[in-house]
């Protein structure tokens, strides 16, 4: 469904606004499936779920799909939960014949519907945003970091009350209790992982030494100047690390502090 409306709105935008051609009109887009709906309580099921949203992707013919490991909402993904998180794509692509039509769901009426209602809120949203000065201004004015906060907090209350029903969280709860439960095999680093990952990057620092100043002073200044930022991060990324670059960023950008 945001996929067709991604689509829609893309080509309209691109057409008339910006007289683009027919090829850019057409939108590529990749797909993840939700992590708000991974819950820690009985995780087994959240495999069902991410095989019901593969499916909404499948059908709505995104170019590239992420489906979420089981186990995320408690621990990095083990190699098991993600080779189930791949098998769902597989079985969907290869077992189901729906999913070997182009776009299945064409033409229903509450695809179409229900298409023609997501559009008309998200164009909405694009002029509350205008009205705020765009994206930017917005931003200021903490209104995308308010909205975020209220859906986040709309949804917690549904769950907690029941009114939104989960599936082993808060409704058709085992007998026996819907506990946590951990996997036998949880991803964490080792000591000796974490004092190599500590070791190779002091190393890294001493053998770009002499090159670093300059790459990171060229990226300080093209950030000031509002120039391609992502070039000159492409370039500092051959002798910097991540926190050398992120530094020098925040030596004339400043690093954002929430406000309470």
């Amino acid at each position: 469904m945001i996929g067709r409306v991604a689509r829609r709105i893309w080509a309209k935008a691109i057409k008339h606004r910006y007289g683009g051609n027919e090829r850019s009109q057409m939108l590529k887009y990749h797909i993840q499936t939700s992590g708000r709906s991974l819950h820690a309580q009985e995780i087994d099921f959240n495999d069902i779920r991410t095989t019901l949203q593969a499916l909404y992707a499948i059908y709505d013919n995104c170019n590239s799909l992420h489906t979420n490991a089981y186990d995320e909402a408690i621990t990095t993904p083990t190699e098991e939960s993600v080779r189930r998180a791949m098998a769902i794509q597989l079985i969907i692509n290869r077992e189901l014949g729906l999913a070997k039509s182009e776009n299945p769901l064409q033409g229903a009426f509450i695809i179409e519907e229900l298409t023609d209602l997501v559009e008309e809120a998200v164009l909405a949203e694009f002029e509350r945003l205008s009205e705020r000065g765009g994206v930017l201004g917005a931003m200021e004015r903490m209104y995308q970091r308010a909205k975020i906060q209220e859906e986040s907090l709309y949804y917690e209350t549904r769950k907690h009350t029941g009114e939104l029903p989960i599936v082993g969280v808060n409704t058709y709860l085992d007998p026996r209790g819907s506990p946590t439960v951990v996997p036998g095999e949880v991803i964490r680093s080792t000591s000796q992982e974490k004092e190599y990952a500590i070791a190779s990057l002091a190393d890294h620092h001493r053998r770009h030494a002499d090159q670093a100043p300059a790459a990171l002073h060229e990226l300080q200044r093209v950030a000031v100047a509002h120039g391609n930022v992502f070039e000159a991060l492409l370039d500092a990324s051959r002798v910097c690390s991540l926190g050398q670059m992120s530094g020098a960023l925040y030596e004339v950008g400043g690093q954002y502090r929430r406000n309470m």
